[in-house]
This record gives C-alpha cells, structure tokens and sequence, in this order.
C-alpha cells in the first residue's frame, strides 16, 4: 500500500506544483509591489489619529494597522471598547489590503459595494480574516496600498471609515515623502 501511495505521490506532484504556483502568479499579476512600507512609527500615529478621531466624537473603539501581507503593525484599544472590535478593526484593515488592490478599492465601504455587484460577492465572506463591512481605509503612496487601517466598535461602519480616514489624512504627506 504505501509504495502504491509513493507512486502516486510522485506522480502528481508535478502537475499539483504546476497548479499551485501558476495559480500564484496569476494572483500576484494583479496586484502592484514595489516592496515599499509603512514604518512602524507611522502605523502607531495613523492608529492613534483614528482612536484620538473616534473618541472625539464619542466612540470607543480599537484600532489595527495591517501591511500588506497582514501583518498587524499597530493595535490601539480604546478605553471601554468592546471585545469584538479587536477582531472587526483587525478584519477591516486586512480586508482592504488583501482585496482593495484587487477590486480597486480604497476603502471597505466601497470595496463592499462593488463586491455586492459580482456574482461570487457572497463567497468572499466565508475566506479567513475577510469582513464585508465599513471600516478599513487604505494607505497608499501613489496608486499603491502599503498598509492598511481599520477601526471597529462606532455605531456603524460609515463612522468606523471615517475615523480611519482621519488616521490616513494624518500620515498621507509623510508617506508620499517616505517613497519618492
């Protein structure tokens, strides 16, 4: 039996690498990386602007700063927010720099309403650390994202995506300045 499973084995193997990095390519050709970052010391600023944004107005909230390949930068957890906007914040910035290149989304807003508009839409929800809701913000330097910034736990969405906007507004110069 297990020369049988060794035969197989090998003799797929090819053709599964073959799929698998051709699939790789394919996903990568659709996204611009010139290997440009966000230091680390902007993250925490963008995060505190957008926490600072939110408290102003009422809101407690957490706060995520993600790169592009998802890597939490910077996390602020607001006085008396609730336990789940760690996650929602945290979602929201990754869904923006993992799919907003794709979909040609700056923000999760937008990117949800033109999500809604294809047929497998829907299916985008059931991948791991996707969230379909307002929030996250990207962060860009020219037409490319670099990071991402998403906040959970406003009554909404929309003033999720606000105060992450303040947070991108904060450091935009900067980091246009950063990458010339």
């Amino acid at each position: 039996m297990n020369r049988k499973l060794s035969k197989l084995v090998v003799a797929t193997l090819p053709i599964a690498l073959t799929v698998v990095l051709g699939a790789q390519g394919a996903a990568q050709a659709q996204v611009q990386f010139s290997g440009k970052v966000l230091p680390l010391e902007l993250a925490q600023e963008a995060a505190q602007e957008a926490l600072r944004s939110c408290e102003a107005s009422g809101y407690r909230v957490s706060v995520s700063v993600v790169d592009v390949a998802g890597v939490e930068r910077a996390f602020l957890r607001g006085d008396h927010s609730t336990i789940h906007t760690r996650e929602t914040a945290y979602k929201k910035a990754y869904t923006i720099a993992s799919l907003g290149p794709i979909f040609a989304s700056i923000s999760t807003g937008q990117l949800t309403e033109r999500i809604s508009k294809t047929p497998t839409g829907p299916a985008l929800s059931t991948v791991s650390n996707i969230i379909l809701l307002a929030g996250g913000v990207a962060i860009r330097h020219n037409d490319e994202t670099i990071a991402a910034i998403g906040v959970g736990g406003a009554p909404g969405g929309a003033l999720d995506e606000v105060c992450a906007h303040a947070g991108v507004v904060r450091i935009q110069e900067r980091v246009n300045a950063l990458h010339q």
